[in-house]
This record gives C-alpha cells, structure tokens and sequence, in this order.
C-alpha cells in the first residue's frame, strides 16, 4: 500500500479547519475490519483526506479499517478501490422524515493509503465514464 502525504496547516480557532474540498455524494461502500468483520456502509461525503460513513454499528475510534468502492459494470466485471482509513470521528445526524424527528449514526474516517500503485488521482482512469456517480 502506498502511504499518504501528511498535512497540518496552521489554523486559527474559529477558522475552517478542512483543507480539502469535500463531494456530497451518496454511494455504497463496504467496510472491513479484521477485529469487527465487514459492514455494509453508506458514503454522504467524501475528500481526498477521508469520507464520512452513516452506519448501523459505530466502529471504535482509532480502529484502522478498509474501505471497499465497487462498481459493478453490466457485463458483470467489478471495479473496485481499497481504502485504508482511520476511524477519527463519530456523529449523530439528527433530521426530519416528515412531521417526525429522526436520526442516524456516522463515522469520519481519514484516508492513510490506498491498496494501488497509482497516485490518488489516477485511480479512477480505470472506471468508464458511465461508472462514476455524479
């Protein structure tokens, strides 16, 4: 796996502390973890530094896992990208279905590396055009 660059910008208090543009997205992922197995995941946003996960059960803070994308194409082949991330954050996401007050469960995870030789934004050169979620 190849490590990712570490960056830590010098930030005031009460400044914007996210360094990198973030896509809100909503895609399926799945999550592997050796010590809790896999989870079925789904994406709200995601950056170059990390991607923030609403899932059922919350995986300890610090706990290092792999995060699957997949993309199956119609002839059956799957496209797939490893993510190695770092659980950093938990989130409760309060909304409303309606007139009723809900809410969900999420992690922020940080990206350490990914399981591919290329840079981060080579990765998707192997994905057709029609694969990648807009």
């Amino acid at each position: 796996m190849k490590p990712r660059a570490q960056t830590s910008p010098t930030i005031g208090p009460g400044r914007e502390q996210r360094i990198h543009m973030r896509f809100d997205k909503i895609f399926p992922v799945v999550v592997g973890s050796e010590l809790y197995g896999d989870a079925t995941a789904v994406a709200r946003n995601i950056s170059e530094g990390g991607i923030l996960l609403e899932m059922v059960d919350l995986l300890p803070l610090g706990s290092v896992v792999s995060i699957h994308f997949r993309n199956v194409r119609p002839e059956g082949h799957v496209d797939e990208i490893v993510a190695r991330a770092e659980v950093k954050h938990h989130y409760c996401l309060n909304f409303n279905v309606g007139p009723d007050a809900a809410s969900t469960r999420a992690v922020g995870l940080r990206f350490l590396d990914f399981d591919d030789d290329l840079p981060p934004e080579r990765l998707l050169d192997r994905w057709t055009p029609d694969a990648l979620l807009h």
